[in-house]
């Protein structure tokens, strides 16, 4: 698995999915909100499946 993620993406990936994930224990709870754990995972592996399947990447590298 090649990383395929970019710093700035990973981490609004982290905050976007532990918000989502937060509202399965306060607010509505919903079994629907336990979906933020996705981009809380590709955030931290640093790996998105559908951005290898499309040949996406916005990882910077250095040449």
């Amino acid at each position: 698995m090649k990383q395929n993620i970019g710093n700035t993406e990973r981490v609004i990936r982290i905050v976007v999915g532990l918000a989502i994930t937060s509202l399965a224990f306060i607010g509505p709870a919903s079994p629907w909100a336990l979906l933020g754990l996705i981009p809380v995972a590709t955030g931290i592996f640093g790996w998105c499946p559908p951005y290898a399947m499309l040949g996406i990447n916005t990882c910077k590298h250095k040449s």
